[in-house]
């Protein structure tokens, strides 16, 4: 109980203050966090975002990669290999064309294929291929089914394997690997590998069994523009089994060693 003079009455008042607030504190509940992550759905309807990439445009490539002559003891030879494609980034049309001539006799072939990104760097390839042979006796020709791989390996190869069938059902694989080693930014030496193989003897197209040829070349080039660049370099290229049979009952050799020149461009 508080006294009656004023020093008491205040002491007692401070007393009282001080109890009430213990006790109300004793009664308070915790604070919760009131602040929420901030995710795309708490975000104030009227925020305005930047629209989407439009990434359906279609585009173009052409790149003629081998455009040479080769020169060995037994004469020339002249070697195209080339492709494009018109599309986007997931679907297109591959064109591709290979061959080569020499003495008004040579092999050239021509194909047509849909293209579906299937990876960060490979598309799947499905189509036909046009096979055209000709020669002093005879001009064979042929329709084949393709489907295969096309895009950039680990390390920066590139590679492109590739299985032929035949209405006749005669299987017959292609690859086709390279790189780029760029000594400086304009001088890029490429070496260069393909091998062709057979499951059954094609002696028309003069193809056996088992492994066919293989081609080897180490091209340098310099590139006056991203666009255009002249090469130099070798080539090796070896004929095995039946295929290096038939080879020699026509009269050609079954290895050679040439010199080539010629030159990669693309748009």
């Amino acid at each position: 109980m508080c006294r009656s003079s004023l020093p008491h009455i205040v002491a007692c008042a401070a007393s009282l203050v001080v109890a009430s607030s213990y006790a109300s504190a004793e009664h308070q509940e915790p604070a919760r966090a009131t602040s929420e992550p901030r995710t795309y759905s708490s975000l104030a309807p009227e925020q305005e975002w930047a629209s989407p990439v439009a990434d359906d445009e279609a585009f173009s490539f052409f790149l003629t990669e081998i455009l040479e002559y080769r020169l060995s003891e037994d004469g020339g030879e002249g070697r195209w290999d080339t492709y494009g494609w018109r599309g986007g980034d997931y679907n297109r049309v591959w064109v591709k064309s290979e061959g080569g001539v020499s003495g008004g006799e040579g092999q050239g072939d021509f194909q047509l294929a849909y293209g579906r990104l299937v990876s960060q760097y490979f598309d799947f390839q499905a189509g036909l291929r046009y096979e055209q042979l000709w020669g002093e006796d005879s001009d064979p020709s042929r329709v084949l089914a393709s489907i295969g791989f096309q895009g950039l390996a680990r390390y920066f190869f590139e590679a492109e394997p590739t299985l032929f069938v035949s209405p006749e059902g005669d299987i017959s694989g292609r690859f086709t690997g390279a790189f780029d080693l760029l000594l400086t930014q304009r001088l890029i030496l490429q070496p260069r590998f393909e091998a062709e193989a057979a499951v059954q003897d094609q002696e028309k197209f003069g193809m056996g069994s088992g492994l066919n040829d293989v081609d080897v070349g180490l091209r340098l080039r310099y590139e006056l523009s991203r666009e255009f660049a002249p090469y130099v370099g070798v080539n090796f290229r070896e004929l095995y089994g039946e295929t290096a049979r038939y080879a020699r009952e026509s009269g050609e050799d079954t290895l050679q060693w040439s010199f080539v020149t010629g030159v990669r461009m693309w748009f």
